[in-house]
């Protein structure tokens, strides 16, 4: 049944073979990679404006230059990140190039400030997409943390059934926000330039204003940078693309780039021409949207889009976390399980990790997105950095065609990003940054522990020489001990079994009081039982304490002889599975008990009901 409910959900599993089929196009790469980055849109401006108006009215003029300054960023960050995948084709992103250049603590940093900022995106991508329907629909603003969580559900089951199916379910939202988007920042600008739209009055928000001063400024501008988080996903994911991988990989880049520039500049222009100013219950793109169109038809659809291209944000976490864990699995700094592909060729267990984590951060932040986004970029511009940094040692390295060049180019990005990265954990320390930055150290720290466990067990289970006389030297067959709650043919398997491997085994029974002994025992009696009984009386109705003393003497004769003890544990199984509920699952129990014994060894011998 379990089996069955997860094709349902997931769909059939797909042949290893078939991972060649499941690459993307241009078109479908730029709906799932880069709808992280398009997404910032419908914050990034409201997030520069919640900062300035803390200063007035007047303030609000300081948008345009700072959206500029964001906008050089921009390009010299996809400049950098063309030269990044033109360097490493096979993907791996900031993770693998500082690894490579810089080493392994570098790589760390870089690895834990990307994956803290996939889980951040989605937490952000989803609440924020909450708020677009809840400013369209204010009845369901008490219910958004439910709603958000269910969102995160549904894009994890959505990447469980494969990137294919998820590119084609995901393409076309990405393309309506994009031309709803469009239409809404030409029509708008159009209006204005004909003198067809009127302005908002300026802001009257009284006399009591914050300072304008540097820190404040740079403080709106390390806001603003949100609209650059995702940039980074092409490139961590070249080989999901049809070949020629890295050629696509670059061309997408320059696509999400100018399609990210047009669109937050234009947003940030329509917010200053109109005079908007942030406000409680409504999103900036929401009075935008609203002045411009009213509340007719095409004003739900930029609401909608909106809400979809949020939720798409989210979903391009989807594929640069599974496979940034996927890589570091692999080098050991994350469980190994991380690694591995599903039945539909995507790497599950880090899909479903992700939708875990974030809906348990939108649970605590209760779905408010301006408490999320102090949290969000530091690590992002952490990573930008390192990978700047990680480039120009390879250029110098190889010293390949071109290589002059793209020290000069990635030189300037890194001193950028660099100073966007201080003046983010500056200006955004105690508003939230401060968790980021002490959760990445800790998180290198955890990574470094799994990695010398690793590196310990392969030390400890290398195979270097057979030992002398290895195959040759006498066993001893084993105690068997078999735990038994009462006498049927359950335990009569099990004995059967037990008889197989061993002469000696002895069946340890805990009973509570007299009439349960003496019941157990003449029942043995009466079946000439060929195994010895062993009953013993819990007088604090405890079962596994007397049967665990009882091994452990038993564990204790049999190592001074040179022998070890093996626990069979006799267990039915259900016909039907919900039927594993109506019992206790004491064999379970006993089995996770007696695991970490060295000198015991567990094994479950089932027997099989057909009703």
């Amino acid at each position: 049944m379990p089996y069955k409910l997860k094709e349902i959900l997931i769909g059939s599993p797909l042949r290893t073979e078939k991972i060649a089929e499941e690459r993307l196009t241009k078109v479908k790469a730029l709906a799932i990679f880069s709808s992280d980055a398009l997404s910032s849109v419908a914050y990034a401006t409201e997030e520069i404006l919640l900062v300035l108006i803390a200063a007035g009215p007047l303030a609000l003029h300081f948008s345009l230059p700072i959206s500029i300054a964001i906008l050089v960023l921009l390009s010299i960050l996809t400049l950098s990140y063309r030269q990044a995948i033109l360097a490493y084709p096979n993907g791996g992103g900031a993770y693998v190039v500082s690894s490579e250049n810089l080493g392994p603590v570098p790589g760390l940093i870089a690895g834990s400030a990307l994956l803290v900022d996939y889980v951040l995106t989605v937490a952000v991508s989803v609440s924020s997409g909450i708020a677009a329907i809840t400013s369209a629909f204010p009845s369901l603003y008490p219910y958004r943390v439910v709603l958000a969580v269910i969102t995160v559900l549904f894009i994890t089951l959505i990447n469980l059934r494969g990137v294919r199916e998820s590119g084609s379910f995901f393409a076309i939202p990405t393309y309506v926000f994009i031309f709803t988007f469009l239409i809404l920042i030409g029509v708008g600008t159009f209006k204005l330039l004909t003198g067809h739209l009127t302005p908002l009055p300026p802001a009257s928000l009284g006399s009591s204003f914050a300072p304008l001063t540097l820190f404040l400024l740079l403080k709106a501008f390390s806001s603003g940078c949100t609209a650059l988080t995702g940039v980074e996903t092409i490139s961590n994911g070249v080989p999901a693309f049809f070949p020629p991988e890295d050629k696509n990989a670059r061309t997408t880049m320059v696509w999400m780039a100018v399609l990210l520039g047009v669109l937050f500049f234009g947003i940030t222009y329509l917010a200053y021409r109109l005079n908007i100013t942030p406000k409680e219950g409504e999103t900036v793109v929401s009075q935008i949207a609203r002045l411009i169109f009213g509340k007719n038809l095409f004003y739900y659809l930029v609401q909608a889009s909106t809400a979809l291209i949020l939720f798409l944000a989210a979903n391009s976490s989807f594929n640069g976390f599974p496979r940034l864990s996927c890589l570091m699995a692999k080098d050991g700094y994350l469980p190994r399980i991380l690694s591995f592909l599903g039945t539909r060729l995507v790497f599950s267990q880090g899909i479903m990790v992700l939708g875990i984590i974030s809906s348990l951060l939108i649970i605590i932040f209760k779905g408010d997105t301006h408490a999320l986004i102090p949290l969000y970029a530091v690590g992002v511009f952490v990573s930008f950095t390192l990978m700047q940094a990680s480039l120009i040692k390879h250029w110098y390295k190889t010293k390949e065609s071109g290589w002059k060049i793209n020290i000069v180019i990635n030189s300037i990005g890194a001193i950028a990003t660099g100073i966007a990265s201080i003046i983010i954990a500056a200006t955004k320390f105690l508003g939230g940054a401060w968790i980021v930055i002490v959760v990445i150290p800790l998180m290198i720290y955890g990574f470094l522990k799994i990695k010398r466990h690793y590196t310990a067990i392969a030390d400890q289970l290398r195979v270097v020489t057979i030992p002398e006389g290895l195959w040759e030297s006498e066993t001893q067959s084993p105690l068997v001990i078999i735990p038994v709650a009462s006498f049927n043919k359950v335990v009569l398997n099990a004995i059967k079994y037990a008889r197989s491997i061993s002469d000696e085994v002895i069946a340890v029974n805990i009973v509570f009081d007299p009439e349960s002994k003496t019941k157990i025992e003449e029942k043995w009696e009466k079946f000439k039982v060929p195994a010895k009984l062993v009953v013993i009386t819990s007088a604090y109705r405890d079962v596994y304490g007397p049967v665990l003393r009882f091994i452990n003497h038993m564990e204790h004769r049999a190592v001074e002889k040179g022998r070890f003890v093996m626990v069979v544990i006799p267990e039915f199984v259900p016909h039907k599975w919900w039927h594993f509920i109506l019992h206790n699952q004491t064999g379970f129990k006993l089995k996770t008990l007696l695991l970490f014994r060295k000198n015991v060894l567990v094994t479950s011998v089932p027997y099989h009901l057909t009703d």
